[in-house]
């Protein structure tokens, strides 16, 4: 396959005027490149890497949780046609037994779903702050068991690509510094300080779960767990997920996280439950309901339940905001892949790397997705 004439992100993530070739499911050349196979020519066409969901619950009216092979087939349907090429799974706060499940289904469809392929799960909760769980289940919250992890993660042949954590819960130093090594560790749904926070950061922990939600806030004397990704993280090469809805965090608060943590800190993710790409109603997410009006998910108490957004419109409300393209680009692309340690075969076009690739024009709507070299939505 030769995707020919169309502005290419390529390696740098700079501009520039280049055709891609593509034999089996990996890119065998970038820039004035010859080759058989089919051909695509995308005059006036932009192509960036297929974007990485690395956060996300559900879609289509499925759930990670429901631990079929239907819901996960249901979620990569559809995120393909939203411009994802691949995703992690992303578990709640549940129980040993139900997680096992959980985690067991995941690795069973990674070579089966059809749309975007599965990188590994997400594994949020249970090891978090109560004061601070947000939708998740109370009734499984618990202290850091790297133990339990390592049961967990050996369980599923390694298939878990981050954890999260509370760094101020008991056994969080011992769990991160543990667990760091063999998989990424994510501050999330916490009550931490400042301190705290860079504590972990210090311990080994590398990413921060939707910045801003489920944590301590920045203000001038307090400043949190934001606070400490803004001062330490790009210190450390820490990165900072952040849901760009519109909701969950105001525009201008996202255009001072994007700035502080640099273009290399920042992840794009949808967090999105069973209602992204469905009607409005009732759901469930991690055993609790959901109401889901115009598009936001609540609980009964108010409390915000995950999103109904996905990616692609994700990425479109960050350029409109007034985030930098390049930052942009990188925070649904190379960020992701980086922060589940994939970056070697995903997240940038480049010799040798999967043929993940996503093309639309100056509007940003979608006109091709390739993943790994299978043309799956084709609006040409």
């Amino acid at each position: 396959m030769i995707l020919k004439n169309a502005t290419v992100y390529g390696a740098d993530f700079e501009p520039a005027k280049q055709n891609i070739a593509v034999e089996g499911e990996k890119i065998t050349a970038v820039g004035a490149v010859d080759g058989t196979g089919e051909e695509f020519d995308l005059t006036g066409l932009t192509v960036i890497p297929g974007m990485i969901d690395m956060h996300i619950h559900g879609c289509a009216g499925f759930d990670t949780g429901d631990a079929t092979p239907e819901a996960l087939e249901a979620m990569s349907a559809l995120l393909v046609t939203r411009g994802v090429t691949s995703f992690c799974p992303t578990s709640m706060t549940l129980g040993f037994d139900e997680l096992t499940k959980i985690f067991a289904n995941v690795v069973e469809m990674k070579s089966k779903v059809s749309g975007a392929y599965i990188q590994g799960i997400n594994m949020e909760g249970p090891y978090i702050a109560m004061s601070k769980k947000g939708a998740q289940n109370a009734d499984y919250v618990r202290n850091p068991d790297k133990e339990e992890f390592k049961k967990l993660f050996d369980g599923c042949n390694g298939a878990v690509k981050v954890v999260d954590i509370a760094p101020e819960c008991d056994g969080a130093e011992a769990f991160i510094k543990e667990v760091q090594p063999y998989c990424a560790v994510s501050i999330a749904h916490t009550a931490a300080d400042y301190d705290e926070a860079c504590k972990a950061f210090e311990w080994g922990a590398r990413h921060v779960t939707h910045l801003y939600n489920a944590q301590s806030g920045l203000t001038h004397r307090k400043p949190g767990v934001v606070g400490a990704a803004f001062d330490m993280g790009s210190q450390v090469g820490a990165r900072a997920e952040l849901i760009c809805d519109g909701f969950h965090i105001h525009p201008a608060a996202l255009r001072i996280a994007f700035k502080q943590m640099g273009e290399d800190g920042t992840v794009i993710v949808s967090d999105s439950m069973k209602a992204a790409g469905s009607v409005d109603g009732v759901y469930d997410l991690g055993g609790q309901p959901v109401y889901v009006k115009d598009g936001k998910a609540l609980l009964e108490d108010g409390t915000i339940a995950a999103s109904t957004s996905n990616l692609h419109e994700e990425f479109k409300n960050v350029v409109s905001f007034g985030i930098p393209l390049k930052q942009a680009i990188k925070s649904v692309t190379i960020n992701p892949a980086k922060a589940i340690r994939v970056d070697d075969v995903a997240g940038s076009i480049e010799v040798g790397k999967n043929a993940d690739l996503l093309v639309m024009d100056d509007e940003w709507n979608i006109k091709l997705v390739v993943v790994k070299g299978v043309v799956k939505v084709n609006n040409l």
